[in-house]
């Protein structure tokens, strides 16, 4: 079977919500009131936290689909004043989102214990509103939250292949300008962490074969498995990854923006960044190729995102391994594109209905589990009780 992306279509149950008169959907999403409505018509669990679990009503599979938001819409009102990815999180809070998110995704395993037969993913993507103001690709709900996603292989088979040119699928190696101008430099920065779980995965190795996805970007195996979620270390590591990434980013946006530009303030590897990329010519070169650009193509200015913007996620490759990827977030927002999934939602009541009860028997399951381990208390809604 011919490998690439896929393009799969999801059905959903179009959501009784009206948007007030005058205000934009991406500005009604940002508000209370929306998240008082995810609350009450989709929330599965809540935590003193402040951790929501819910049933993603517009979303990527009807197999298995759910997120977790960190959600401050009752505590920070000013959208743009709320912790957006992982490192802005209070340490108390991350320590129990972090054993949610391990609770979840054991779960999911066992669930679906073959990879020959389903893609199993978790992750995030970068919520900063770093798009352009008037793009409509600003962020819906600036509020940190990540997905916890499963597709059958059977369906991805039968479905059509996606078209590349999909503004959605140029995130991988081949698009990518840390991958197609600095891709030595970048892993070589990253080779520099201080990771005893997460191993470098071989070139090619942590790709699915039926999507040829992900496409050049660095990877790490999960050592150990799934029994290394639960270690501390894991999520100590999988942080270092996102902050290496971010003084990466910021770093490459800070010279582009101001030639000869000092280290950015408040990073988190000085030395690194001053050792491999502030005195790489390779880097500040192509610093400059962008900063040039900028300067003529008004269009293509507009474009940059210039805080950083990013998808991390954990996946099981063909092979039954766990693997932790993450990417320049440069134009699409769906993180099931890094794994070469687009999908195409479409209203249908009908054929949502016929694998309702399925997907929301597994997400009380979920439920089950975490109230179980004391990491919240279930939520009543219309279609599901408290317990």
């Amino acid at each position: 079977m011919q490998s690439g992306p896929r393009e799969i279509v999801t059905p959903f149950r179009p959501i009784p919500l009206d948007v007030p008169e005058g205000m934009k959907p991406n500005e009604f999403f940002n508000s209370s009131e929306n998240l008082s409505d995810l609350v009450h018509n989709n929330g599965l669990l809540q935590n003193p936290e402040g951790l929501l679990l819910y049933r993603k009503a517009l979303g990527h599979s009807n197999e298995f689909d759910a997120s977790i938001i960190y959600n401050t819409s009752q505590t920070i009102l000013d959208p743009l004043g709320r912790p957006v990815r992982r490192t802005q999180v209070p340490d108390a809070v991350k320590n129990v989102w972090n054993r949610m998110n391990q609770v979840i995704f054991e779960a999911m395993l066992e669930m679906y214990p073959d990879a020959d037969e389903t893609l199993v993913l978790t992750g995030e993507a970068s919520l900063d509103a770093t798009w352009p103001l008037t793009s409509p690709g600003v962020p819906s709900i600036r509020m940190l939250h990540n997905h916890f996603i499963v597709f059958n292989k059977a369906d991805l088979r039968a479905a059509p292949l996606a078209d590349t040119s999909n503004p959605n699928l140029t995130d991988g190696g081949q698009h990518s300008l840390f991958q197609a101008y600095m891709r030595e430099v970048y892993r070589a920065f990253f080779d520099e962490l201080d990771l005893e779980i997460l191993r470098p995965c071989q070139s090619g190795s942590c790709k699915i074969a039926l999507t040829g996805y992900p496409q050049g970007l660095p990877s790490w195996e999960v050592t150990g498995g799934a029994e290394s979620l639960k270690d501390v270390r894991f999520w100590k590591e999988y942080d270092t990854i996102l902050k290496g990434f971010i003084d990466f980013y910021r770093t490459f946006f800070s010279q582009v923006s101001t030639r000869n530009a000092p280290l950015p303030r408040d990073i988190y590897f000085p030395g690194l960044v001053e050792e491999k990329l502030q005195f790489n010519n390779d880097f500040l070169k192509s610093a400059k190729m962008v900063r040039d650009r900028c300067i003529k193509d008004a269009k293509y200015a507009n474009s940059i995102r210039w805080q950083p913007a990013f998808k991390q996620l954990i996946y099981r490759n063909d092979v039954g391994k766990l693997i932790v990827t993450i990417s320049q977030n440069s134009i699409g927002n769906a993180i099931t594109e890094l794994l070469g999934v687009v999908v195409n939602r479409r209203p249908d009541a009908d054929a949502y209905g016929q694998a309702e009860p399925a997907l929301i028997a597994r997400l009380l399951e979920v439920r089950r589990r975490l109230v179980e381990a004391d990491l919240g208390q279930g939520i009543a809604t219309p279609h599901w009780g408290a317990s």
